[in-house]
């Protein structure tokens, strides 16, 4: 039995459409959708732009600026789209709790980041506030037509 949001689970799957939301220079959406001989228009939506198919992985692409809107659509036409987007967890500590001596901490971080001291990947924004980014993974969300 597959999780239903795992990447490979709902990239696979044909029932539900999929966007999936790249956010490199240069990168485009990537969308799948249940087959329907008039995807390419309903997608293009009297757009200048055309959507490219990519037969050999069976998708098409989209410029990143048609996302809110072929979301919006999509969820009018069929009710569901699985959302698949880039996300980093945000870490917040700060430099107070990472410098500290004792056992005493009442930082967001909850003692976690305790005394460890900064190793350059945490950005201090003040003595009482420090942030860094996650590794980047892909998340996906299931959302649906009120």
């Amino acid at each position: 039995m597959h999780d239903r949001l795992t990447l490979p689970y709902v990239w696979g799957q044909k029932a539900i459409p999929v966007v999936l939301r790249r956010t490199g220079k240069g990168e485009q959406l990537r969308v799948r959708l249940p087959f329907a001989e008039n995807n390419r228009q309903w997608l293009q939506n009297g757009r200048r732009s055309k959507p490219e198919w990519v037969s050999d992985e069976a998708y098409w692409q989209i410029p990143k600026a048609w996302f809110n809107d072929t979301v919006d659509r999509t969820l009018a036409r069929f009710g569901k789209v699985y959302i698949v987007q880039p996300f980093r967890e945000q870490e917040i500590c700060s430099a107070s709790c990472q410098k500290a001596t004792g056992h005493i901490c009442q930082c967001s971080c909850m003692g976690e980041h305790h005394g460890s001291g900064n190793d350059g990947s945490w950005f201090e924004v003040s003595d009482a506030f420090s942030t860094r980014w996650g590794e980047r993974y892909l998340a996906c969300r299931l959302l649906t037509k009120r």
